[in-house]
């Protein structure tokens, strides 16, 4: 039996199919819990910088944005294809980048006694809404969390297959 099964997998991996190893979702929930605390790590930096209307360049703080890609994705298409087809398609996710958010307007404030003022009188506030900042902390954490719980799964599973034979 051990034989046929190692031959299956010998065929399954020669056709570019992946293999679900046992350390294969440990990888996966780390990867979502260090992109999820990274997000929380920005969210935090946004929200601290909620009323920093003067940077070291000079200019308003803008909000920042982490985006996340799936490990590997940058693969051909004949690979990408065969991993549709195969059920253990997953193999975590990464960050891509932190970009300025550049599409939200920032928050002009007539405030003429502010050294930031413009002559006008508008001082120019970061484009940082604090309850959109909370509302994704919450979102960063239940995803954390969600990361947490299957990681801890998975190590019980692992745990109980190993007193399997004891």
């Amino acid at each position: 039996m051990f034989e046929k099964n190692c031959q299956i997998e010998e065929k399954r991996m020669a056709e570019g199919k992946k293999s679900m190893g046992m350390f294969t979702s440990f990888d996966i929930n780390a990867s979502g819990m260090t992109a999820q605390r990274y997000r929380m790590d920005i969210i935090s930096e946004n929200i601290a910088n909620a009323n920093t209307t003067r940077t070291e360049d000079g200019t308003p703080y803008r909000r920042k944005v982490v985006t996340f890609e799936e490990k590997g994705s940058h693969t051909p298409f004949a690979h990408v294809l065969n991993q549709a087809r195969d059920k253990y398609s997953g193999s975590g996710v990464k960050v891509t980048g932190v970009y300025e958010d550049t599409w939200t307007e920032m928050n002009k404030v007539y405030d003429p006694s502010h050294p930031d003022a413009d002559e006008n009188g508008y001082v120019t506030y970061p484009n940082v809404d604090t309850v959109t900042e909370m509302v994704n902390l919450i979102d960063a954490s239940r995803s954390y969390e969600a990361n947490a719980t299957a990681f801890e799964s998975s190590k019980s599973i692992a745990m109980q297959g190993l007193n399997i034979g004891s």
